[in-house]
């Protein structure tokens, strides 16, 4: 039986991962010492790569890596619980970045922070915000940063044709490479007509498959339907739906827009609709 393809977020992590740390660090005397385990109950996902770094000037610490597809309204409190329970577990201190891939609908503001206050009580997490679509192509190359290639595409400057051939190269020219050629395709097919994607390299399914990033992409394809649906069911029934009443619907799963779509039809108006999206 084939080995199965990994091209999860571990993974291009690993390929250069000193590379890795001080690019998201911005120190370069920072080197990464191992890869940890993630999993933490409930939080678990292919996206959460923890590393133990260090540095002559801070010692031993960890760097929490979360790659997320499309930033949603749920990842400040994940970053603060992701960053509070690698602490616990390693007790070391943390150094939490948040790398998001594509841009966020522009309804959305993305924020590099957890706030909140509660009787009087304030919690408060920082953490690194890294958007790849500001992150300019020729660094991916000059660094060099072999674990963004397959991000090639969508950074600023690597939508065009010869950029996206030159990462194609830099993969093909080293055999540890070759089974992201089908995530630098996926990329590419973002920016330019899949048949142009298709003619100059590999679009192996069986490969993209085993990436998170896919899945998730198919799964916020269906989410982002439902959402639209329930948006024009309200917008028929009560006319233009307020800025913040669809700022709410982000981040809802399927069953949860299922449910709303029940009470779209059902209540007698937007303010009992908005209210039912507070409970």
């Amino acid at each position: 039986m084939a080995k199965a393809a990994d091209i999860g977020s571990k993974r291009l992590i690993n390929l250069a991962p000193d590379a890795w740390v001080q690019w998201v660090t911005q120190c370069p005397e920072v080197v990464a010492k191992e890869i940890l385990g993630s999993e933490f109950h409930w939080i678990s996902r292919e996206t959460d790569v923890l590393v133990k770094a260090y540095s002559a000037t801070h010692g031993d610490f960890l760097v929490v890596n979360e790659l997320q597809l499309r930033y949603t309204t749920q990842m400040p409190q994940r970053m603060r619980a992701y960053a509070a329970l690698a602490q616990e577990r390693y007790r070391l201190p943390t150094y939490p970045v948040l790398i998001n891939i594509l841009p966020p609908p522009s309804t959305l503001t993305i924020v590099n922070s957890y706030e909140q206050e509660f009787l009087g009580l304030r919690a408060i997490q920082d953490y690194r915000v890294i958007n790849l679509w500001e992150i300019d192509a020729e660094i991916v190359f000059e660094q060099p940063l072999p674990s963004l290639l397959p991000f090639v595409p969508i950074l600023r400057g690597g939508g065009e044709v010869s950029v996206v051939q030159r990462a194609l190269q830099a993969l093909r020219a080293d055999e540890q490479l070759n089974e992201l050629e089908s995530l630098l395709a996926f990329f590419a097919s973002f920016v330019l007509d899949t048949p142009l994607v298709e003619q100059i390299m590999r679009w192996d399914m069986a490969v993209l498959r085993e990436s998170p990033w896919y899945h998730e992409i198919e799964q916020r394809g269906i989410q982002e339907g439902a959402r639209r649906q329930l948006i024009r069911v309200l917008e028929q029934r009560f006319g233009e739906i307020s800025h913040e009443a669809e700022i709410r619907l982000e981040g809802k799963n399927v069953e949860q827009l299922e449910t709303l779509m029940d009470s779209a039809i059902a209540v007698s108006s937007l303010d009992e609709f908005v209210s039912i999206l507070s409970i």
